[in-house]
């Protein structure tokens, strides 16, 4: 309860600074790419800088987590193996120590 509160005022103090943010910066700002010159709004920019660099981080992320993703695999297949020896080893009857 207690995290969802926090995420909702979370998100709403992140909706002020960028209203707040977008209504204080009207300008625009020229970008020069080589091959193509554009004028777009600085809130715009930022925007698509901000979008653009969560679409590079996710995809930096993606080889991490197919990684973690095939060793949890390997993990689960030698616990299945660990405990099916286990359970044939409890399941051996004992031998007198005469």
């Amino acid at each position: 309860m207690i995290k969802r509160v926090g995420l909702i005022i979370l998100i709403v103090i992140l909706f002020v600074a960028m209203f707040t943010f977008t209504a204080m910066n009207t300008g625009e700002l020229e970008l020069d790419l080589g091959f193509v010159k554009q004028t777009w709004p600085i809130s715009m920019t930022l925007a698509g800088v901000f979008f653009i660099g969560t679409l590079f981080g996710m995809l930096c992320m993606t080889a991490f987590v197919f990684r973690l993703i095939n060793e949890r695999r390997n993990l689960r297949r030698m616990l299945r193996v660990s405990e099916s020896e286990l359970t044939s080893l409890r399941n051996l009857p004992l031998s007198d120590a005469d």
